[in-house]
């Protein structure tokens, strides 16, 4: 028998398991249990933080001591409230004694953004320039090529940066790069859904299978947030280089600027707000029937708002089921908000190939497989199909919705999806093509919804076999005369060529 042989770990902060082997004692490795020094009461709820299934311990380790503030670096949560990882930061900020600053750096060569894109995102800067002062958060703007997030933390001087956890890879690689580098413990929120999506543990088939999973962790994670206000106000540093929230952080910058911004949607949290009241009070006890009808205004069109960060699903979420509208109306609008879209959100997290053909299931590559060679009696150029120059008038409609407004009916994006396959020489081509327009011309694009619902219109994602047709093989089919049915489609496309002229 061994005897009780004393020896000294040191654990960083957010470590919960250490493995030790001793081969002169016993065989393999054995896990060991440790009993964590004597800490401060400031560490120990440092690490009740920490268990917060939203938080990824990036960089571990207790956060410097000498430091004068907590970073939080801001991406996909672009508001000043209802944030969760905003919420974690001024946590651990208050815990620490210490104040804290948002770090917003905006950078030109972001996959497929363009002037629209960046307009929009413009547009919500004062307003989370203004929230964060209201809750006394300090609020630094930079942008290419002053973006520098390790450098900025040396100028300031952190002891802890919070970041923004994303489901792309594009952020994804960002993240991992200062992983690497920076010099204090880095942790990223997961605050832009509602369930964290680690729980959700790996890639869902569809909306039946992810639907009771989430459900079950509704009751502990659709909460309103806490909202705290900073307990140590920032004072910046003497000569601190920062932007006015109101400048063009695209002046000088080579991007993109042949689609221009929109008239219809201004980006921003105050106008989120606005647009989800309007919605509540007016649209959403008609919204099981009116959502399925491109020619009337009955949907929210929060998501380039929900895109960009600057309104939160628990924001959304919380308010629709505080109204007075009908139960039914609540449950069809949350599933939408919650079901639907976390499972693109799952779509693209666990499955690295969604910006490609290769992200479709088995079964629909082997139907195209199958359908490759079958003769298509219409062929349109990508070009073709970005000016709407098909025979398809309610495709057309569609599309110069898109262009025009920077947003599309969800309704129609099946449809447009749908005949973009029909009508490329390839599934592959097709998924490109879709691809390429969406993200190019959505104030909602290059985001997993949009992703998610090229994949289930091309290739089969969350969908099952249908009846086998030219094509398509076994993928679902949508046609003109079917899908005129459902809805006025002459009053939708009368409407879209009025903004034509």
């Amino acid at each position: 028998m061994v005897g009780t042989v004393p020896i000294e770990i040191k654990v960083p902060l957010g470590t919960t398991e250490v493995y030790v082997s001793w081969p002169c004692l016993l065989p393999g490795s054995h896990r060991l249990h440790y009993r964590r020094p004597p800490a401060s009461n400031k560490m120990n709820r440092l690490d009740d933080i920490i268990g917060d299934p939203r938080i990824v311990v990036r960089r571990p380790g207790e956060p410097k001591t000498t430091g004068k503030c907590v970073v939080y670096w801001m991406q996909r949560s672009q508001r000043a409230f209802d944030n969760p990882a905003l919420d974690v930061a001024m946590t651990a900020a208050n815990l620490l004694g210490k104040p804290i600053v948002v770090f917003l750096a905006p950078v030109p060569f972001y996959p497929r953004a363009n002037l629209r894109h960046y307009a929009f995102l413009m547009q919500g800067i004062p307003d989370i320039a203004e929230g964060l002062r209201r809750r006394s958060i300090g609020f630094v703007l930079r942008r290419y090529p002053e973006h520098n997030l390790l450098q900025f933390c040396e100028e300031v001087d952190a002891c802890l940066l919070i970041g923004d956890e994303n489901p792309m890879l594009e952020p994804e690689r960002w993240r991992q790069a200062v992983t690497k580098k920076v010099q204090v413990p880095f942790w990223s929120v997961d605050g832009d859904v509602i369930v964290p999506s680690r729980l959700l543990e790996k890639a869902q088939f569809a909306a039946r299978t992810i639907r009771p999973r989430i459900h079950s962790y509704l009751p502990q994670f659709l909460k309103k947030q806490a909202n705290p206000r900073a307990k140590v106000p920032w004072k910046p540093p003497k000569a601190l280089r920062q932007l006015d929230p109101e400048c063009d952080i695209t002046e000088g910058w080579d991007i993109d600027r042949s689609v221009l911004p929109v008239k219809g949607f201004h980006g921003g949290a105050i106008e989120a707000m606005r647009l989800l009241r309007r919605f509540i009070r007016s649209k959403l006890k008609d919204y099981p029937i009116h959502r399925n009808h491109p020619e009337l205004d009955g949907t929210s069109k929060l998501s380039p708002y929900l895109h960009f960060g600057h309104i939160g699903p628990h924001t959304i979420a919380l308010a629709v089921q505080r109204s007075h509208a009908p139960e039914k109306a609540k449950a069809a609008f949350l599933e939408e908000l919650i079901v639907r879209r976390e499972l693109a959100v799952n779509f693209v997290r666990f499955n690295p190939e969604y910006e490609s053909f290769a992200s479709g299931p088995q079964w629909a590559h082997r139907s195209l497989a199958e359908h490759a060679r079958d003769r298509r009696p219409i062929l349109y150029s990508r070009a073709q199909l970005e000016k709407a120059e098909t025979h398809d008038p309610l495709w057309n409609a569609a599309q110069k919705q898109m262009t025009l407004t920077g947003w599309m009916h969800n309704y129609m994006r099946m449809y447009w999806a749908k005949k973009i396959l029909e009508w490329s020489p390839s599934a592959a081509r097709a998924y490109e093509t879709a691809l390429y327009l969406n993200d190019k011309y959505e104030l909602d694009g290059r985001d997993p919804n949009g992703y998610e619902g090229i994949a289930w219109a091309i290739v089969g994602k969350s969908d099952r076999a249908w009846f086998e047709r030219p094509i398509f093989g076994k993928l679902r089919y949508m046609s003109f005369a079917s899908i005129s049915r459902k809805f006025d489609s002459q009053s939708y496309i009368s409407q879209i060529e009025r903004l034509s002229h």
